[in-house]
């Protein structure tokens, strides 16, 4: 038998209320040992849906008011019997019912333990469960939007119907070669080759469309890079909605990497300001301007910022020259002055343009149009389902190689035997994906990286 698990599902800190988890074959006797109905009704009698309002007690004494909902196996988040108990929100009161559900025969629940749960018990598929999460930690609504339609099972369908397409093909492969008295149609080897073709093509496109989700979710490491008094200071403040760096019209202001996240639209940016690019003799600032350099060749994304009431300066060229293999949008500024920068020179080295005021708030739009562009999130429908985790991406490209495989050994003569062995791996990869053939290990890595009440 299963133990009894409970743990706080609510964020810990104050809120208006706090909600306790418990889990398992003994949950209802479990809560009904804490929770006293203001009309005396048992917890252990109440069907699945009802609520009740009472007080929690730990002997005797009186700890908090509370909601109980009652959920029967196996109509519940994990498909066991489940009580969650609403009572106040804080950290004390929380802990405080927590520590008697415990003392009444609860085990403390290991991260990701719930949904670990539900996925065991079939209510869940791997991809759906790991959608939780992505759920939780989404920083905007694509993103959500994505992690939503993963956990409704848009991307188990995607994987679905190739690994059925795979299974048919592999039946008819296997029985035309085990039956031959039989009247089995005979392979086409043509038919063949274009069916594996689509089943590549359509993993093909759930692998290319990974970069971009990963970004969507976990943001990209963006440098504001330029010479003194471009404005990016002022961007960087912009685009964080407060001062997070000092902006004077003096040269050299900022001398080391400022650091901040943003939602530029739908996209995270890890936002680093960094010191204008220039020849100086102050050792200081020199340090910073070497980080600055370090910097945009590090990162996954510079917006390299020019100053449109300015005509281009050395140090304006020796940045358009360290972009040349970089991943970069051209940020023209002080695009409310008269305009004296040619533009039509960085144009030829950037391709990505956005013409901005950031001191009057103008142009914002325009910038998360052109970052959307550069990382790929312009082109990503997020409710069709795409692949979410490392462990995914894995499984995807370890079954696209086996396909590619086939199609080779298919063209090359190889016996039919032989491409059906090739087409099961694919098969066992793509089962892997969506957890109806992964190892416990597989399993117990997934869901570590859950938090504890969820």
């Amino acid at each position: 038998m299963e133990k009894t698990i409970a743990a706080i599902s609510t964020a810990n800190g104050q809120g208006g209320i706090g909600v306790i988890r418990i889990s398992g074959e003994n949950a209802l006797s479990v809560a009904e040992s804490v929770f006293q109905s203001i009309n005396n009704k048992k917890l252990t009698e109440m069907k699945g849906y009802t609520a009740a309002y009472g007080k929690i007690v730990d002997d005797d004494e009186i700890i908090d008011e509370a909601v109980a909902l009652v959920f029967r196996t196996p109509h519940s988040y994990t498909g066991e019997d489940v009580v969650e108990l609403s009572c106040h929100g804080g950290l004390y009161v929380t802990k405080r019912v927590l520590r008697a559900v415990l003392k009444n025969g609860a085990a403390p629940a290991e991260a990701g333990e719930f949904t670990k749960r539900a996925f065991l018990n079939g209510k869940l598929g791997l991809t759906e469960a790991e959608a939780v999460m992505d759920i939780i930690s989404a920083k905007g609504a694509q993103s959500a939007r994505a992690a939503l339609s993963c956990k409704e099972g848009k991307l188990r369908q995607r994987i679905d119907s190739v690994r059925d397409s795979l299974v048919n093909t592999a039946a008819h492969l296997s029985a035309w070669a085990d039956y031959p008295e039989e009247d089995i149609p005979e392979v086409d080897n043509d038919h063949l080759s274009s069916s594996l073709t689509e089943c590549r093509s359509e993993l093909r496109s759930l692998l290319d469309s990974y970069d971009a989700g990963k970004i969507m979710r976990e943001g990209v490491d963006t440098v504001i890079a330029g010479r003194p008094n471009v404005g990016k200071s002022t961007i960087m403040n912009l685009l964080s909605g407060c001062e997070r760096s000092i902006v004077t019209s003096v040269p050299g202001t900022t001398r080391d990497v400022i650091e901040e996240t943003v939602i530029l639209g739908d996209i995270p940016l890890r936002l680093s300001d960094t010191a204008g690019i220039r020849a100086t003799d102050d050792p200081v600032e020199k340090i910073g301007v070497e980080k600055a350099r370090d910097r945009i060749l590090k990162a996954g994304l510079v917006l390299a910022v020019f100053d449109s009431s300015r005509p281009l300066s050395e140090d304006d060229r020796e940045l358009i020259e360290l972009l040349t293999d970089a991943p970069a949008i051209a940020v023209i500024n002080k695009t409310d002055l008269p305009q004296q920068l040619d533009t039509e020179y960085i144009r030829s080295r950037i391709k990505h343009l956005a013409f901005i005021s950031a001191l009057e708030g103008i142009g914002a739009y325009e910038l998360e149009k052109q970052v959307s562009e550069i990382v790929g999130t312009s082109k990503l429908d997020a409710s069709q389902g795409i692949l979410a985790t490392e462990r995914q991406r894995c499984a995807a490209e370890s079954a696209l190689r086996s396909i590619d495989e086939a199609i080779s050994a298919l063209r090359s003569g190889i016996t039919l035997d032989a491409v059906t062995v090739i087409i099961e791996d694919a098969i066992n990869s793509l089962l892997e994906l969506t957890g109806e053939r992964v190892t416990e290990a597989v399993v117990d890595k997934v869901f570590s990286h859950f938090c504890v009440g969820k």
